[in-house]
């Protein structure tokens, strides 16, 4: 019966073996710039924040055309009918005039009470804040992908920590069938290596399910159709930062992207305020105009005309619109002031959060290479020791178990390591 039940899973193991081995002819294999630079280029949020900073500048140059005068060209012609009486003839005489005309105007407004120049800044401001917008966008996607990337590593090294560990429990199985075979070990200690065994095999089908499932996800993220698998150069854990962590929550503070699309969102409500402010101004509007007409398709010849219009206008009173329009932007301004402190606090407590989670794990990854050692001696010594008969495999398990703990926690202190410094760089914008 356990034989059947050994021989299942084995073949269960190389069914799935078969099955990533016919998977991976479609398989992406990336580098870590390779699968961020393929990110940026499939994420929707990309396309929009870059549509979002290309609608900004366009508005800025509308603003930028204000300062500019209009001019317009106008033509036409029309052909009608006329009918009148001859009296020498007693007779209707139906006839027929054209009329052809063309024009050229412009107008320039001289003063606008500021807004014009109001405009000119919001628009600015919000040029900004979507370029602001847009490296926290990218950020997020680069963190994304290295969250995604690191998954399938994590996942790779747990398969392999999990495969040393059949080999470890087969080990196991052999010693306690040899010395149930001398008679120095019970039939107990037999079923107890064979049920760590049959754990050791189910441990490896989950991860090799979960590396699976990361590859896939890794594809969807990078715009594959398929699976993707990481190609990752050996790199040091823990690696020094470029700034002190002082200066990294000062960074944060002033130039966090989250922090800087606030500051612009403040400087467009500002600018939003002076524009309500500028209606309580009059305008003053210069327009000129050259117009030509003709009975007859000659410019040589026909009626000119020109004019020069200078127009003031000031709206005494509009149902107080002006004051409502003022009033809400002051209270855009208001709010805008707050979402900043608020930006900026979150930023200096993401920064103090995301610089503790990193110090924890450099922490604590010196601690499991300790605890890994540790494991791996004890594990000799009870291998050592069942061997001469002097432990039982109840104790011999627990070594191996202990061992297989100290491995999983190493990679995964070590790829916590990596996703928070994924983090620090993503929430102050920049490469650290």
């Amino acid at each position: 019966m356990q034989r059947n039940r050994t021989c299942a899973v084995a073949l269960s193991l190389l069914l799935t073996a078969a099955a990533g081995a016919n998977a991976q002819s479609d398989t992406v294999r990336v580098s870590m710039t390779e699968a961020i630079e393929r990110a940026l280029r499939a994420s929707p949020q990309i396309v929009r924040g870059t549509g979002s900073v290309a609608t900004a500048e366009w508005a800025e140059r509308t603003a930028l055309g204000a300062f500019l005068p209009s001019a317009s060209m106008s033509s036409g012609t029309s052909k009608s009918s006329t009918t009148r009486f001859n009296p020498q003839t007693n007779t209707d005489v139906t006839g027929a005039s054209n009329s052809y005309s063309a024009g050229l105007s412009m107008s320039y407004d001289v003063f606008t009470g500021g807004r014009r120049g109001a405009q000119r800044r919001r628009a600015e401001a919000n040029t900004t804040s979507a370029e602001a917008s847009l490296v926290e966008q990218r950020f997020n996607v680069i963190l994304a992908t290295k969250r995604a990337f690191f998954d399938v590593r994590r996942a790779a090294e747990l398969s392999a920590v999990n495969q040393a560990n059949v080999e470890r429990a087969e080990q196991a199985l052999d010693a306690a069938n040899r010395r149930l075979a001398v008679g120095t070990a019970t039939r107990s200690d037999v079923l107890r290596a064979q049920l760590e065994l049959n754990n050791a095999k189910n441990a490896v089908l989950n991860s090799q399910n979960q590396r699976r499932s990361a590859a896939f996800s890794l594809g969807a993220q990078i715009g594959v159709e398929g699976p993707a698998l990481p190609v990752m150069d050996s790199v040091v854990v823990p690696r020094a930062l470029s700034m002190s962590n002082e200066q990294i929550v000062s960074l944060a503070i002033d130039a966090a992207p989250a922090v800087r699309s606030a500051e612009a969102s403040l400087d467009a409500a500002r600018a939003s305020a002076s524009v309500s402010r500028a209606s309580y101004f009059p305008t003053l509007r210069f327009s000129s105009g050259y117009d030509w007409s003709n009975n007859e398709m000659n410019i040589e010849s026909g009626r000119t005309s020109w004019s020069l219009r200078l127009n003031l206008s000031y709206p005494i009173f509009n149902g107080f619109t002006r004051e409502a329009d003022v009033a809400n932007a002051n209270i855009q301004t208001r709010t805008a002031t707050a979402d900043l402190h608020a930006a900026q606090r979150q930023a200096r407590a993401d920064a103090e959060r995301v610089l503790g989670a990193l110090n924890l794990a450099e922490e604590q990854l010196a601690l499991r290479r300790e605890a890994l050692a540790v494991a791996e001696e004890d594990l000799r010594v009870q291998q050592e020791r069942y061997r001469l008969g002097m432990t039982t495999i109840l104790e011999l398990l627990t070594s191996q178990s202990a061992l297989r703990s100290a491995e999983s926690n190493l990679v995964t202190a070590r790829y916590d390591y990596e996703i928070a410094r994924a983090e620090l760089e993503a929430l102050v914008g920049r490469e650290l």
